[in-house]
């Protein structure tokens, strides 16, 4: 099967960004073959493509894809030609038309789930699950903080502990990010161009703070969900749109009021079977069900994906960002 696949060969910004015209062999034994619909876009991808998170060069980019399945190897049971699948990697190359998986890492779509929203939704979805739900177990009525919470995953975090019952304040660069956060669902929103996240975030809740940061952000924000978690609270670091946190000093997690930080790896969360499908099975019925809508802000080609990292770089998205091949 012929298809078009970006390959990199060499780490930097989105002008390293090349297509490819490969052949596509039949699936081998326990393989599948998919032709793409809809791709994702995260912020991760410009990790990779930036050498943030060191990758294989030369080698592929994106890990977030629909599909249907066009053939099956020798071996594989879960799936059949003409299955909707969808992928959240850890394996690059979803930026492509087709392209080949191991069976374990592609998970069938419900009927209520469109392609779209599935490469809108499946990584960051199944991102939030385990961090309110495993990670940080959120409960009802605790205090919570959400930096970027008009994008792709912050939306999705927002409508999420709103409906277990959290309270929730969110971070934003514009008003109009701010209106979008509100409609999600949260409580309070901060526009941290023009007030201090930290007081603020005090002010809200009486001097004490939330009992959860969910910091997406990275080096910007860290001191800011130092000021805004409580005493004994927990910071959930688990993304770095602004850089990696580094030269952390434990003794400032003592200051101020001994403080939990964790940096979770969502593929550490799904690697065990029984943790993907109960996990998968929870995502796809909050969507299903209307308790969490994924909001696709922007479409582009697939072919104009380095501009779509530029755009999701300069942080003028806001949702889900899906590619069409």
């Amino acid at each position: 099967m012929h298809a078009k696949a970006v390959r990199l060969t060499a780490t930097g910004g989105p002008e390293v960004i090349a297509w490819a015209d490969i052949d596509l062999p039949a699936p081998a034994a326990g393989e599948v073959l998919v032709e793409h619909t809809a791709v994702g876009l995260n912020m991760i991808d410009t990790y990779h493509r930036g050498g943030l998170y060191p990758i294989p060069i030369p080698g592929g980019l994106g890990v977030e894809a629909a599909g249907r399945v066009v053939a099956v190897g020798d071996g594989v049971s879960a799936f059949s030609a003409g299955d909707r699948v969808a992928t959240f990697g850890p394996e690059l190359g979803a930026y492509a038309t087709a392209r080949i998986y191991p069976e374990g890492a592609l998970f069938k779509l419900p009927h209520a789930i469109s392609d779209a929203t599935a490469a809108a939704a499946i990584l960051k979805g199944f991102t939030v699950e385990f961090l309110v739900e495993r990670c940080a177990q959120v409960q009802p009525g605790w205090p919570v903080l959400v930096h970027a919470a008009a994008g792709g995953v912050g939306l999705m975090l927002v409508q999420w502990l709103k409906h277990i019952g959290a309270t929730v304040i969110g971070t934003v660069s514009t008003p109009e990010k701010a209106e979008i956060a509100r409609t999600a669902g949260a409580d309070h929103v901060i526009d941290y161009s023009r007030e201090d996240v930290g007081p603020r975030v005090r002010e809200l809740t009486g001097g004490a703070g939330v009992r959860v940061a969910f910091d997406g952000v990275g080096k910007d924000t860290w001191e800011a969900s130092l000021d805004s978690t409580a005493r004994r609270g927990l910071i959930v670091s688990y993304g770095n749109a602004s850089g990696p946190v580094s030269g952390v000093a434990l003794g400032t997690l003592s200051q101020k009021g001994s403080v939990f930080v964790t940096r979770p790896t969502l593929y550490h969360y799904y690697a065990d079977p029984a943790e993907r499908a109960a996990g998968s099975a929870r995502v796809w019925d909050m969507i299903a069900s209307g308790a969490v809508a994924v909001t696709i802000g922007q479409t582009y080609p697939l072919a104009e994906v380095a501009q779509a990292h530029r755009d999701l770089e300069a942080r003028k998205t806001t949702g889900s960002t899906v590619l069409m091949p």
